[in-house]
């Protein structure tokens, strides 16, 4: 018969229910805003799958990239890049049902922020800039 210690550790860890998948890609996205704002280039990679793709929209009102980034690398270097440390603040929001985020530049959004993510890894980013799609952001 096992120690009793072993017993009650046990019941413990079958009483926690596992983590929700919607928990689960909150702290993804959670983790990332972390390691985007710290600009941790290996912890963002860590986060990102191998083939992951970064795609931004600005509805032809704001600058947004041609091109989508493609790999775990590229992807992390360029959000690296976009830091303004005491400025620029990331927060976590609801972006269609799904866990997202929200940069905040001087306390007006500047772009909204979702993901896909499958095995605990981030495959897609899309990055809303438009402002006109950002309106139900504002306040937020």
């Amino acid at each position: 018969m096992p120690p009793a210690g072993d017993l009650a550790r046990r019941r413990i860890d079958a009483s926690r229910a596992p983590l929700s998948p919607t928990a689960q890609r909150a702290g993804v996205v959670r983790e990332f805003a972390r390691a985007w704002q710290a600009k941790d280039i290996s912890a963002l990679i860590g986060l990102l799958d191998p083939d992951a793709t970064a795609i931004g929209g600005g509805g032809g009102l704001v600058t947004a990239l041609l091109h989508p980034i493609e790999g775990a690398e590229q992807i992390a270097r360029f959000f690296a890049d976009r830091t303004l440390p005491g400025r620029l603040a990331v927060r976590e929001c609801t972006v269609n049902g799904q866990p997202g985020l929200a940069a905040h530049l001087d306390g007006v959004v500047l772009s909204v922020y979702a993901f896909d993510i499958a095995d605990g890894r981030i495959r897609r980013i899309w990055a809303v800039l438009d402002p006109e799609k950002l309106r139900p952001w504002k306040g937020k």
